[in-house]
């Protein structure tokens, strides 16, 4: 079974996941059959998905008509016939292995012979399910995350038997329904996300019992010091503390006394109205918490400053020993890591890149401390982490670790994506779990891109967001959190991409806000899609544009219009931006791509030397009075009349034919 062999998929379940999957798959542009036990069931789950498209409708962010997506989705009771012309399954029932295991057995009965019957399990052995069939190669993993139609990622995982050819066919399905897929090459508990993200609770609820720190302590630190989307103990409540608890049982492993606690008492979160925060709506009460304060149904109410002395680098080198071990044993990339966490668990950055910066020989060192401390077989260091100290690698200042960082080696990219292809140099900002925002890693890596671009071979370059909701939305708070305020000039990313010698494109789908507009400024040209919104929201927080915004908006827009972007702090839709000179274009999604191939066309195709004095006669003639400018024009003129380019362009007009620029 190929990915050209997949017209109809069945999808079963229509709770939460199984309704969110088949919404994407209609989406995606497949007929989908979606199955559930009973018929208030499935037309529930319908019903779901019905208000879920007209909400994007309304939002601009589906091309077709709710009705349309919804023409391509069946719903069905009996299971037979629900999967009876199914290419590809995906299974959505409750995490129980038994019936997951009588689901799989009777699909092996009524499927097509090659059919590929996927699991979304995010717990269960792909291989125990597989069992239960008599075509285990064609049973892999497809775990999505809640909700699908918001969670990019999914982790497509082998089993026992799965064979590459199924494993790579569910890795373009999910590639195909617009979500970002990574490989879980062995079936180990926890998979990769959850397998890395264990420690996070993990190991602060041992803190904590400890007696080290309180609950709002831990929090507090790992949210305002490290720059996570939320505190171990906030997401244990938003998950449910029960569910981690039951993990850490089936995987024998030993439960803090934290998580004990409250699980016998039944406090487990905001299910349950409290867990290791009140969620009641009340009066302050004096029923104790977990750190021995009065809660007061606020749910978590840690707050800057609190936690300045707790020991972050215990629950992260436990983070980074598993992922380690990951890779060590084959189960996965550090890439591939790093963006299961990024995209799957909102962190701001993967474990192995924070590791790289940490220091390698830094985690180490604290998991040995730690180990003969304590003696668990929780912090005995991975042979992989060992292996990679002992040879050098010990992250970013030695200019390679998890990562390769050296200037003359072919660097890792973490943030972004690039592709090098018939002169156009494309980067993609790969951040969409944060709408693409700028952090110093990706700053830093669109700078070294540029920098060590083949000027012989890059003819034109164009940047954009991934995803579908932002190209940048700005300066990603968290990513700088602890720097010192400094006055300093204009930032390094802004300059190098208005200076690099060859025209640049920003391809913008969606926000484009704060430094994403500098970002965009300082591009050549613009084309955006209709549903894009631009602003410099930055004077909300006290702030103005720092990367060039005020001045190139100055030169770009009349004086009105361009103090009105940064005093008012608003955003402007497309047509206004176009209208104003904002942008080049604005054009309906479904054009996007084909005006943007259009400019990408002409620069790529142009005669690239008249292309060069172009852009540095018009960017230094424009800072510059008006005779300055002519006579930087005319000195280019010259120089370009004695270019084979001008001799070839000029035969080609008399031959009315395209030329062929060769840059010579």
């Amino acid at each position: 079974m190929t990915i050209e062999d997949i017209d109809r998929v069945a999808v079963l379940g229509a709770g939460n996941m199984g309704h969110g999957i088949t919404e994407v798959v209609a989406l995606a542009g497949y007929d989908v059959t979606m199955r559930d036990v009973k018929v208030q069931f499935v037309e529930d789950g319908y019903g779901s998905i019905e208000w879920s498209l007209e909400k994007l409708a309304e939002k601009g962010r589906i091309e077709e008509e709710p009705e349309t997506v919804l023409g391509r989705i069946d719903i069905e009771v009996d299971l037979e016939a629900a999967v009876a012309e199914a290419d590809l399954v995906v299974e959505a029932a409750p995490e129980r292995m038994e019936l997951k295991r009588e689901i799989f057995s009777d699909l092996d009965e009524y499927t097509p012979e090659g059919a590929i019957l996927a699991s979304n399990t995010s717990s269960l052995s792909i291989t125990e399910i597989a069992e239960a069939t008599d075509r285990p190669g064609q049973v892999v993993g497809t775990h999505f995350f809640n909700p699908p139609v918001k969670m990019d990622l999914v982790e497509v995982i082998y089993g026992a038997e799965t064979t590459d050819e199924t494993a790579e066919t569910a890795h373009e399905f999910v590639e195909s329904i617009g979500k970002t897929p990574i490989y879980v090459r062995k079936d180990v508990n926890g998979f990769v996300v959850n397998s890395v993200l264990g420690p996070f609770g993990d190991e602060a609820g041992w803190m904590v019992s400890e007696g080290l720190y309180d609950v709002r302590e831990v929090d507090a630190a790992m949210v305002f010091r490290r720059n996570y989307p939320m505190g171990p103990f906030e997401l244990g409540d938003l998950t449910g503390i029960d569910i981690g608890y039951h993990v850490r049982k089936e995987a024998g492993k030993e439960v803090p006394p934290i998580t004990e606690e409250k699980v016998e008492a039944e406090e487990l979160g905001r299910k349950t109205g409290k867990g290791y925060y009140d969620y009641e709506d009340r009066e302050a009460s004096e029923t104790p918490q977990a750190d021995g304060e009065a809660v007061d149904g606020d749910g978590p109410d840690y707050e800057r400053g609190q936690g300045e002395d707790v020991d972050t680098l215990r629950i992260e080198a436990r983070m980074i020993n598993e992922a380690a071990k990951l890779i060590g044993n084959d189960v996965a990339i550090a890439e591939a890591i790093d963006t299961g966490l990024r995209l799957g668990a909102g962190f701001p950055e993967g474990p192995c890149r924070r590791a790289d910066k940490l220091g390698l020989d830094e985690v180490l060192e604290k998991l040995e401390t730690l180990h003969e401390e304590y003696g668990a077989e929780r912090y005995e260091p991975s042979e992989h982490l060992r292996e990679l100290v002992e040879s050098g690698r010990t992250g970013e200042d030695a200019g390679a670790g998890f990562f390769e960082y050296g200037s003359d080696a072919e660097r890792d990219y973490t943030t972004l994506n690039h592709t090098l292809e018939d002169g156009l140099l494309a980067i993609e900002l790969d951040r969409p779990e944060r709408l693409n925002a700028l952090n110093e890693d990706l700053m830093d890596e669109v700078v070294h891109l540029l920098n060590a671009a083949d000027l012989e071979e890059v003819r034109a370059v164009t940047l954009e967001g991934a995803g579908d909701r932002a190209f940048c939305a700005g300066a990603d708070v968290s990513g700088f959190a602890g720097t010192e305020p400094h006055e300093k000039g204009v930032t390094e990313v802004f300059t190098t991409v208005a200076e690099f010698p060859r025209p640049t494109l920003a391809k913008v789908d969606g926000y484009c806000l704060g430094g994403g507009l500098e970002l965009a400024l300082a591009c050549d040209l613009r084309v955006a899609t209709e549903n894009s919104a631009f602003g410099f929201p930055e004077i909300d927080l006290g702030l103005i544009p720092g990367g060039g915004g005020t001045q190139r908006a100055m030169r770009m827009l009349t004086d009105a219009r361009a103090k009105e972007l940064v005093f008012r702090g608003e955003h402007i839709d497309a047509e206004r931006a176009e209208d104003w000179g904002l942008i080049n274009r604005a054009v309906p999604r479904s054009e996007f791509e084909e005006v943007a191939d259009e400019f990408v066309s002409d620069l790529t195709n142009g005669p690239p030397i008249a292309l060069r004095k172009a852009k540095r006669v018009m960017d230094e003639g424009r800072d510059g009075d008006l005779d300055a400018g002519l006579e930087l024009e005319a000195q280019a003129f010259g120089l370009l009349l004695g270019t084979e380019d001008v001799a070839e362009g000029t035969a080609a007009f008399s031959e009315d034919r395209e030329p062929e620029f060769r840059g010579e």
